[in-house]
This record gives C-alpha cells, structure tokens and sequence, in this order.
C-alpha cells in the first residue's frame, strides 16, 4: 500500500509522522472521508472545499492549494491500483511540544492520504434494515466543537458509539442540547412520512450524502425536502427512516429504540434513493 506523505508517495510501513504532532497528541487538525467508484471520486470538489473551510476556522495554513490537494488524492489512488476506493485525507496542524499552544508548531501542516476499501456495514444490513437506539451523550454544543467542523477530535461520536456498542446495535441517535435529534455516531439521519423527506437542522454536519440525497428527493422523486427540528417521537412514528454517510452510502432503518418503523422493513422511498444515489456515484465527480 503507498500513502501520500507530505508530498511523497511513502510505503505503508514507512508512513510515520512524530510522536509530538498536534493531531496525534490533541486531535488537532481535520479529516474527509471520501469514495471513488469505477474510476470517479465522488464529489472531491465539495469534499475538498470543507477540509479546506475546517482548516480556514481552526487556523490551520495549508501550503498546497485545493487543485493540488485533488491531484494529490487521484495520485494516491492510481498508485495503489484502485478503482473503487475509500479515502482518507488526513491534515494535522503538525509538529510542536507537549503543551496545547498551536503557535509552538513552527512546520508546516501534516498531509496525509490513504486509499484503503471500506465495508461499513454487512450487505444483509441493507436489505433487512437496521435497528438503532437512542443514547445519552448529547452532540457537541455549536459554540463549544461546531458540528460543521470535521475535525479530528471524535471522541463525543466515540463514547456514543460505545453506548451503541453496549446496546448491541451498530449505530445511535445522538440529540443536540436541546432534546432534538442531531445525527448518528457517524452518519445523518432522514425520515420519511407524507410525501415528504425530513433531516435535522441543527447540531449535526453538512454532509456531502447527505446534501446528495436531498437533491435527488427533490428533482426524481418529488419529495418536499425540509431541514427542520426533529423529535424521537416524530422518528417513531415516521413511515420510513434512513442514514446516509460517505461509508454508509444510504442504509434504511427499520427499529429505534425498540419501535418498529413504518412497516419493519425497508421503504419504496429508501430504496428507490439508494438506486439513484447509486447511479449518482458513477458521473458526479473527478475521473481518474
């Protein structure tokens, strides 16, 4: 495996950054992950500009400018012979001492990119649906770690995705301060009922699915699409709910918190986005 080191195609075992780099010691810098399929990376452009708006807000100064970053990603991918992918685009602030000070990173920002394959979850998953629960760690307050930014510090979505873990399901509501449904350990979440999709509207990111999948209810399906507050019990009681993610695509869920939705099973709905979406996947995006 080769990965994208600071400029340099590197083997795998030859990856290495210093032990008192900021994203290693405080989570310090910002990550995307992305897919290519069948030889198109999927949206880079729009991946690309939030790395570069996360770094922008935490003040973090890339030396490579954004064509350059996705010349970087389509090298990295060539280079390890793929045409359907998983990539990790890593930036960490880079190298300083032990205290939390970023102005003691003289050097410049880490970069790193790895083109791997991911399976998130099992294909059974996909087409009996998921059941899900919702847990007590709350989504980061805005004005403390703005959901926007997709930073390397994950530990909320962590400890959330313990509880699932506990709760032996492989994925968990968190709601934001207010009580409303916010997003999943690692995906958003959509919901289904007359004639018209719903997604929450605070306290989760802006994902690049996500934002796919709107579109897509919105000009072939004819849904009408809304960024609202949602409730648990409007969850409860929709006729069909799905996550969608870069590594999850669009997965429907069938259970929350031990009710069943809509009718237990997948949705004409979900399915008919998961087709388009997937078709989506093939044109929109950077050839390689």
């Amino acid at each position: 495996m080769k990965i994208f080191l600071n400029g340099k195609l590197v083997e795998k075992e030859d990856a290495r950054v210093s032990v008192f780099d900021h994203g290693f010691l405080y989570g310090d810098g910002a990550f995307e992950g992305i897919r290519a399929y069948d030889g198109v990376v999927f949206r880079l452009a729009e991946h690309i500009d939030r790395l570069y708006e996360t770094c922008h807000t935490m003040l973090i100064h890339l030396d490579m400018d954004k064509q350059g970053m996705t010349e970087a990603v389509v090298k990295t991918i060539r280079a390890n012979g793929l045409r359907n992918a998983y990539i990790r685009l890593v930036v960490t602030r880079g190298d300083g001492d032990l205290g939390l000070d970023p102005r003691k990173c003289k050097g410049s920002p880490n970069v790193i990119i790895i083109a791997d394959k991911i399976t998130l979850y099992p294909d059974e998953l996909y087409r009996q649906g998921l059941e899900i629960v919702t847990v007590p760690t709350v989504r980061n307050h805005p004005e403390a770690i703005n959901p926007q930014l997709k930073s390397l510090n994950y530990l909320n979505n962590i400890l959330a995705k313990i509880e699932a873990n506990n709760a032996g399901v492989p994925e968990a509501i968190m709601l934001d301060g207010s009580g409303y449904v916010a997003e999943c350990t690692g995906d958003n979440i959509f919901m289904v009922k007359k004639g018209e999709l719903k997604t929450p509207l605070q306290g989760r990111l802006r994902g690049i699915t996500r934002d796919a999948v709107m579109e897509l209810a919105d000009s072939k399906c004819g849904l009408k699409v809304s960024e609202t507050l949602i409730t648990r019990h409007e969850l409860f009681n929709a006729e069909e709910v799905f996550l969608t993610g870069t590594a999850a695509e669009l997965i429907p869920v069938v259970k929350i918190d031990g009710r069943m939705i809509g009718t237990g099973k997948p949705g004409p709905v979900t399915g008919k986005l998961l087709k388009l979406f997937q078709a989506l996947t093939r044109k929109d995006g950077v050839k390689f």
